[in-house]
């Protein structure tokens, strides 16, 4: 059953909104309806993992201790400047 709900909202955050909105082929109402019902559900459910991430998964052996993010930015930087 569907019940009206009026909210007060940012102008320009409605305007972002109905753009996203139409731009998507959907409705103001039915996105807000689809987050709320995401944030309030009490799926204890797990998403299954593909087979192919499965078949990735550890491939990377790190050492201990490792900064992964600073490697990262070190071959960034050695790769283009």
């Amino acid at each position: 059953m569907d019940t009206k709900l009026t909210l007060k909202l940012n102008k320009k955050v409605i305007e972002q909104a109905k753009k996203y909105a139409s731009d998507h082929e959907t409705s103001l109402s039915r996105i807000v309806e689809n987050y709320l019902a995401a944030i309030t559900s009490e799926s204890n459910e797990t998403e299954e993992i593909s087979p192919l991430v499965r078949s990735v998964s550890g491939v990377i052996d790190l050492p201990s201790g490792s900064d992964h993010k600073e490697r990262f930015y070190k071959h960034l930087t050695e790769k283009y400047l």
